[in-house]
């Protein structure tokens, strides 16, 4: 493996296989008051003990649980913090640091209780990925060190607290509550939230956590979430974390969802009310095998996490919902990655699957070039050896190195063993060092047509030749189609197109923030007045990265616009997480 250049710690010669956490919140404060005991295995009988930490203020470290041991903190380098090196004997098993974390770490986001559905009581939840655990635990902050944990967290006793672990359903009356993860996993996949929250459960596996005020809705929506479990396990084997379930954000957590084990983290973006944006959970389910199972060894490998977990939600919803369905989801991601290349230019070394992230933040990988272009690098795979040994390949993929680490040369040895053969010719049909280690997109790439997108197409030319939506049978149209609709409108719309458009399809008040969003880029585009008030009500109420960005880059390519830009920005960028807030800052540089 290759070493991580986005960490301090020395893994190779002495690792971490058990972490205790005993952590207190503040919420008045905004702080963590933590204590951790690592369990350390010294390989290589070494004297110091390297963790990763940012902006922690580390107060106390004992090692044995009796011995006070010296340490050292390292320069601070951007993104990466600093390096914690502590003194430890060849023989020690246990290191127990005492902190205390910031009040701007930047894993956490502490929300008043107006930035909550119920406006009573506040709420906290972290993002440890990519690199940000070490701003709220000192860790090994790499995806190639695994460990199990156990957890004591204190909270008010108002509130219940759940983490990427087992558990409670019910609230604890004196606010203290017990987890344990018993499968090893890498630090950006801790997770903890603090919140005024209610349990539903959808099967003996499965259930959802959400506000009171989300709870029923959530539930509803999330009702089919068992089958997605099943018809995953007979795509690729066994589900491997005992219970699956989905707790559901605030609008300022800044993805759609993160795969922490257990326990997914979601936007609340995702309830449309007619379950139609529900391949994001089987994104999310997909990484318990992609990611959470077999993990990226380094940042650089980021497309080994994400390109298979398209695969894998794109063959669960196929099972779910059917062929036509997933042609419109692999449509509409090819578009997406056009879109990506277009913006980075085809020669641009960020377009190829294998990143060099090395002095730069890990973040800057997570563009549709590693969800994309790595999933259909496996659909030529695919396409290429069929798909019933494409399936057993996979299934074997992921016994074989489950909970361990993966790298593009580790991949592709497993690649040419188990499937070319020594078959060159395979191989050179296939190329997978071409789609790994070249910028643009390889000219095997497979083109998938959807015929539910070729009507559509239809109906833009018949709006096109009248300008009238009357004449356009939308009925039977889910989210995709609405979406491939409002993305291939013709740029230039005048105030009356545009008008005509909101009143026949209610966009501007649709309860998808899907359609909302894609409405909104062409409000800025065709500069539609009426709408700008949404706009702004949009961009300071949802903290979802993937809806911010296009819509900020749209907006700041005028002068007027990015006067506007920064108006609306100085109001939402305290409702944003770090994640978002400084995704957006790198605009107005």
């Amino acid at each position: 493996m290759q070493p991580d250049v986005h960490s301090f710690s020395n893994p190779h010669e002495v690792t971490i296989t058990h972490s205790q956490f005993d952590l207190q919140l503040d919420f008045d404060n905004k702080l963590i008051i933590g204590k951790v005991t690592h369990h350390i295995e010294n390989i290589a009988s070494v004297n110091k003990l390297r963790l990763d930490i940012r902006d922690l203020k580390i107060k106390q470290i004992e090692l044995d649980y009796k011995k006070t041991a010296f340490f050292n903190l390292g320069d601070e380098k951007p993104w990466m913090g600093q390096c914690l090196e502590i003194d430890i004997e060849p023989g020690t098993r246990f290191v127990t640091i005492y902190y205390e974390t910031s009040p701007n770490a930047a894993a956490l986001q502490w929300l008043s209780p107006r930035q909550t559905s119920g406006g009573v009581s506040p709420f906290m939840f972290t993002q440890s990925e990519a690199i940000l655990a070490r701003t709220w635990i000192p860790c090994q902050d790499s995806p190639s060190v695994r460990f199990t944990y156990s957890a004591t967290v204190c909270v008010p006793a108002n509130l219940m607290a759940v983490m990427s672990a087992s558990n409670s359903i019910e609230k604890a009356s004196d606010g203290i509550y017990h987890f344990e993860m018993k499968q090893p996993i890498p630090s950006y996949l801790l997770a903890l939230a603090v919140g005024d929250l209610n349990y539903v459960s959808l099967s003996e596996r499965t259930g959802v956590y959400a506000e009171p005020e989300l709870i029923e809705k959530a539930a509803w929506e999330f009702i089919d979430i068992d089958k997605m479990v099943s018809a995953a396990e007979e795509l690729y084997g066994p589900y491997r974390w005992g219970q699956f379930d989905v707790l559901v954000l605030p609008p300022s957590f800044p993805f759609g969802g993160m795969e922490n084990p257990c326990l997914t983290f979601a936007t609340p973006t995702i309830l449309a009310g007619d379950r139609s944006l529900v391949s994001l959970i089987a994104h999310e389910l997909a990484h318990s095998w992609s990611g959470n199972l077999v993990t990226n060894a380094t940042w650089n490998d980021f497309w080994l996490n994400e390109g298979f977990t398209v695969y894998f939600e794109r063959r669960i919803m196929e099972k779910i919902e059917g062929d036509s369905y997933v042609n419109m989801l692999i449509q509409t991601g090819y578009q997406d990655l056009q879109n990506t290349l277009n913006e980075f230019g085809y020669q641009n070394q960020d377009t190829c699957l294998k990143l060099k992230l090395k002095d730069r933040d890990p973040d800057e990988g997570v563009t549709q070039i590693a969800y994309e272009k790595g999933f259909f690098l496996l659909l030529t795979i695919e396409k290429a050896i069929g798909r019933v040994q494409m399936d057993a390949f996979l299934k074997d993929y992921f016994e074989i190195f489950a909970f361990q680490s993966m790298d593009s040369e580790k991949f592709l040895d497993y690649l040419r063993s188990n499937v070319f053969k020594d078959d060159a010719n395979l191989e050179n049909t296939i190329t997978p060092e071409q789609w790994i280690y070249l910028p643009g997109l390889p000219a095997n790439c497979p083109l998938v047509h959807s015929e539910r997108f070729e009507k559509v197409d239809e109906a833009i030319r018949i709006f096109t030749l009248s300008w009238n939506p009357v004449y356009l049978d939308t009925t039977s149209w889910t989210t995709y189609e609405w979406l491939h609709f409002i993305r291939n409108l013709p740029f230039g719309m005048n105030y009356s197109v545009m008008n005509a458009l909101d009143l026949a399809y209610a966009f501007m008040q649709s309860g998808n923030a899907e359609i909302l969003c894609a409405w909104l880029l062409q409000v800025i585009m065709n500069k539609y007045e009426p709408a700008y008030y949404k706009l702004e009500i949009f961009l300071q109420t949802i903290g979802r990265r993937k809806f911010l960005m296009p819509l900020y880059k749209a907006l700041i390519r005028t002068e007027t616009g990015k006067s506007l830009a920064q108006a609306i920005y100085k109001k939402a960028r305290p409702n944003y997480h770090y994640v978002s807030s400084a995704s957006i800052d790198a605009l107005f540089v």
